[in-house]
């Protein structure tokens, strides 16, 4: 939620609950998800498969043949009043800061697998130089996050799209982006042009952190798309630590 700095404060978010038609999957989540965050004077949004049905925080009174002009563009979908399921108030939104760590378990999951992969690896070569340990975790790192995002490619490139800089002005990148990390994986695995590489991994990781710090100051409630849309991550600081710290330990692999 927007904030001021005091004596004034800002106005509380209308709250309106809509059903929503010719949604059948998550990927149909993601994009209509999207969709609704792109209306201008739209806070905060959380869609729902079960029941079908959209939850928006507006700063303004936004009509429905807006949001359905929305919708309609990324795909057959269509919002309708509802009004036997009342909105929330402001507080059943969820916003960033109220997301619960047990919602990243998959994420802490795959990290640690990486983790002890690498550590495996090292105690199998007896390599434990800092360079081979970073170059394996994130050649896996990149390799594994790539394996998700590509199960539901248009579906991550809409999930993508709600918050990456890049992607939001070249919608293509969201399609291209997974095959640059597959890439990225290989490359470190291999030992290929490290400098080029690495380089590559710094610009990439510090652009995406940057669309990642965006949403977290807006505080808008929407799902992290690191590991596609088959598993629903939300959007958190974790997500700019992961981004940072990829980077950080590319620059590290530059100056070694």
């Amino acid at each position: 939620m927007t904030t001021a700095t005091a004596p004034n404060r800002s106005l509380p978010a209308m709250q309106h609950s809509f059903a929503i038609s010719g949604m059948h999957c998550q990927s149909c989540v993601s994009k209509i998800t999207s969709a609704l965050q792109d209306v201008d004077g739209v806070k905060s949004v959380q869609v729902t498969l079960q029941p079908p049905r959209a939850n928006i925080a507006m700063e303004r009174h936004v009509p429905l043949n807006e949001f359905n002009q929305a919708v309609r563009a990324a795909g057959s979908y269509s919002l309708a009043e509802s009004p036997d399921m009342p909105a929330p108030n402001a507080a059943a939104i969820p916003t960033i800061a109220e997301e619960r760590p047990e919602s990243l378990y998959p994420l802490f999951l795959i990290v640690g697998y990486l983790l002890g992969a690498v550590l495996l690896i090292a105690l199998a070569t007896g390599h434990w130089s800092l360079h081979p340990l970073m170059s394996h975790f994130m050649g896996g790192f990149f390799l594994v996050f790539s394996f998700f995002k590509l199960l539901d490619l248009r579906g991550f490139a809409m999930a993508y799209r709600s918050y990456d800089v890049v992607a939001r002005a070249v919608p293509a990148w969201g399609f291209v982006y997974p095959f640059v990390e597959l890439a990225l994986g290989a490359a470190y695995l291999t030992g290929w042009q490290p400098v080029l590489v690495n380089s590559a991994t710094l610009v990439l990781m510090l652009v995406g952190a940057v669309g990642v710090l965006k949403a977290l100051l807006r505080k808008n409630a929407i799902r992290c798309a690191c590991l596609g849309t088959v598993l629903n991550l939300p959007m958190t600081k974790v997500t700019l630590a992961e981004d940072l710290g990829m980077a950080v330990m590319a620059g590290v692999m530059l100056v070694l």
